[in-house]
């Protein structure tokens, strides 16, 4: 049975306030600017202001959901900048995404096998068990 959060957990931390903007094109996707703001909802200079590039790509599996810093000072170097951020974020995802499918596959236990290690080979192929799924005593 799971606890009732602390107090502390609901606090807002007025020190942390930003205003939050989105910027849509309706078509590559959405820029947010962060406005850092102080208790009374005026702008903080004190803090810098962060620029976050949202877009989404489809997939066979659906769309992944894609969201990077942009490391800028502006809203149009924001503008500037998505393409290719854009770009690096998939590229990100994607080898994060393998990097996780190869720790799923080198953890699969093959009956039969030593060590745990190798793939599911089919009938005949090194690895690959009996033919007609039959396990390898």
């Amino acid at each position: 049975m799971s606890s009732m959060p602390d107090q502390e957990q609901f606090q807002f931390d007025k020190a942390s306030m930003v205003r939050e903007e989105v910027f849509t094109d309706l078509r590559a996707g959405q820029i947010r600017r962060l406005t850092p703001v102080d208790a009374d909802g005026r702008d903080d200079s004190s803090k810098p202001v962060r620029y976050i590039g949202q877009t989404q790509v489809m997939t066979n599996a659906g769309a992944l959901p894609l969201s990077f810093e942009l490391e800028v000072d502006s809203l149009e170097a924001a503008c500037d900048a998505f393409a290719d951020e854009a770009r690096k974020a998939l590229e990100d995802t994607m080898e994060e995404l393998k990097r996780m499918q190869r720790e799923a596959q080198s953890s699969i236990m093959v009956p039969g096998q030593e060590g745990g290690a190798g793939g599911l080979g089919g009938a005949g192929a090194p690895g690959g068990g009996m033919p007609g799924g039959g396990f390898k005593l």
